[in-house]
């Protein structure tokens, strides 16, 4: 492994990159030449360069890209893309560079890459490498969160038809449909020799500093060693609609001091019957649960005057 100065000195000198774009959203499909075009003009030679169509092809696409040897894979897509190139670079001898092209971006946006595209290729262009913590549970890796609750069975009951018509939108009607017959749950979190115990809806566990394109806290990030637990309102309907429009509206102004966050390296989630869960908006299993980090694991290309402990 290449030091983090001799692999940004060597991204700034060759330029050899691997570009892999997630071309299923619209969106993808409409930036991936312009993506394209303006790596060339800033001199990177690609290697590879990959619209990926069919999201079941990503994994393999990514290896692919990755085999090719560059000294940067360039990911092009939302949260779900990133999480996906970010599992298979864990402990490699490649920087992962990013390219905001989702609706939330929730990684993009805690590591301080731009989510204007100009501005994100001028990070790959003439940022530095730094290293960043991943989330563990289980065997799987994860850049920003763990859901357990009401968020990880709107995953599975949202219907395929309507997120074709709707988009992201298809999530929050459907929890409005679940949430009427949705019980509450009732959660204990041990960690550091300690038990919390919640009634609650929804526990998200954070690697990241913000969800749903909001900051969690004003000090939360992927770079501190630490995993951030927090319910989303008590046991009550109401409270977790009220606490969710709390979050989002005054995230940038709450400490990882203040209630209810519980900030540790790791932990163990059980609840008191089984319950689904969700790892950055995919199904995974049920509780209970270890979840945990991998300190350091991932290669970034960052802004130059990005913090890197």
């Amino acid at each position: 492994m290449r030091t983090k100065q001799e692999l940004s000195t060597a991204i700034r000198e060759r330029r050899r990159a691997a570009l892999v774009v997630n071309a299923h959203s619209r969106r993808g499909r409409r930036l991936y030449a312009g993506v394209h075009a303006r790596l060339r003009a800033a001199g990177f030679e690609l290697l590879g360069a990959y619209p990926v169509d069919r999201p079941g092809d990503l994994d393999r696409v990514l290896a692919e890209a990755a085999d090719l040897g560059p000294d940067l894979l360039v990911a092009g897509g939302g949260d779900g893309t990133v999480g996906a190139a970010a599992r298979l670079l864990a402990h490699r001898d490649v920087a992962l560079g990013l390219l905001p092209l989702g609706t939330t971006n929730n990684f993009a946006r805690t590591v301080g890459v731009p989510l204007d595209l100009d501005a994100a290729v001028g990070v790959l262009t003439d940022g530095k490498v730094i290293d960043v913590d991943l989330g563990l549970i289980g065997d799987t890796r994860f850049t920003n969160h763990v859901g357990i609750g009401l968020s990880a069975d709107i995953m599975l009951a949202a219907p395929p038809r309507l997120k074709r018509a709707v988009g992201r939108l298809a999530y929050p009607l459907t929890a409005l449909g679940l949430l009427a017959r949705h019980r509450p749950l009732r959660v204990t979190v041990r960690a550091e020799g300690r038990d919390h115990t919640f009634r609650t809806h929804q526990v998200y566990v954070a690697n990241g500093g913000f969800h749903a394109g909001r900051p969690i806290t004003a000090d939360a990030n992927a770079d501190d060693r630490l995993l951030v637990a927090y319910p989303v309102g008590g046991p009550s309907r109401r409270g977790l609609l009220r606490e969710t429009a709390r979050n989002a509206a005054a995230g940038h102004r709450r400490t990882l001091g203040d209630e209810p966050f519980l900030a540790v390296r790791q932990l163990w989630l059980e609840t008191d019957r089984p319950a689904r869960i969700e790892v950055d908006g995919e199904p995974y299993g049920q509780t209970p649960v270890r979840i945990g980090l991998d300190p350091n694991a991932l290669r970034l290309m960052a802004a130059a005057d990005s913090p890197d402990l």
